[in-house]
């Protein structure tokens, strides 16, 4: 299945309003306002249809001198599940040479449960992989949208259900979310304050579970100019706290 026929298979599926948000054509207004929460919710439903455990929205970075997976969401929006960090690191640099060429959806199995194999390696039209995240089993659909952007929506589980017509309409709908975030996406970034190479080392050292004190001394800061680093940056990333911050600067790939 060719690009351009998973999008009609997209429009076809949300015209018909097989699922609970209402109609999602890629020229409705849906289409255009939709919302990272709305998204997210959009996401789960899918998962929740074939039975996946969970989830991630992933964009391609564009920088050619290391592409890699910067994560959008995942199943522990607004946090970020422990998978996504295996995903977006070393793990996902064949997936992402091969997004960047191809839709054809890949499929690994770690988790030692039989029938997961079974079932991902009756599919036509997927290929195996290695491991995204150790010791789990998954699929993951490459996804294109306008500007050449493209990304990867990824299902976890080890008790998935799905046929192979379902298979398509699975991959068309993941076309068409990905289609409405990418619209919304640059935006949200336009709007984003500059933040700073000290405010971001700052951000990174609280991921990593450094307190003020750990991070001032690191970074040879007073403790003051430590909080007064990760305050302007929670402002600026318009986070309720700094754990709210360090969530939205790791899916917008700030920080690793």
């Amino acid at each position: 299945m060719k690009h351009a026929d998973i999008k009609e298979t997209a429009e076809a599926l949300f015209n018909e309003q097989r699922n609970p948000f209402g109609a999602f054509t890629l020229g409705s207004e849906t289409h255009h306002a939709v919302t990272i929460p709305d998204a997210v919710r959009r996401c789960r439903w899918i998962a929740v249809d074939m039975n996946a455990s969970a989830f991630g929205l992933f964009f391609v970075s564009p920088s050619p001198e290391r592409a890699r997976l910067v994560p959008c969401f995942d199943s522990d929006y607004p946090g970020i599940a422990v998978a996504t960090k295996f995903i977006s690191g070393a793990n996902g640099e064949e997936i992402v040479r091969h997004t960047r060429i191809s839709t054809e959806p890949r499929w690994w199995t770690d988790d030692g449960v039989p029938a997961t194999a079974e079932l991902f390696g009756d599919f036509a039209w997927t290929e195996r992989m290695a491991a995204l995240v150790p010791g789990t089993s998954g699929i993951a659909f490459p996804v294109h949208a306008d500007r050449g952007q493209c990304g990867l929506v990824v299902f976890l589980g080890s008790e998935m259900t799905l046929q192979q017509d379902a298979l398509y309409e699975v991959h068309a709908r993941c076309f068409s979310l990905f289609a409405a975030v990418a619209r919304i996406r640059p935006g949200d970034a336009g709007r984003m304050r500059a933040i700073s190479k000290r405010e971001l080392e700052c951000l990174k050292l609280t991921a990593n579970g450094n307190t003020s004190e750990e991070i001032a001394r690191l970074l040879k800061l007073s403790v003051h100019t430590a909080n007064q680093y990760l305050t302007q940056s929670t402002q600026k990333l318009n986070a309720v706290n700094r754990n709210q911050a360090v969530a939205k600067a790791l899916r917008l790939g700030l920080i690793e």
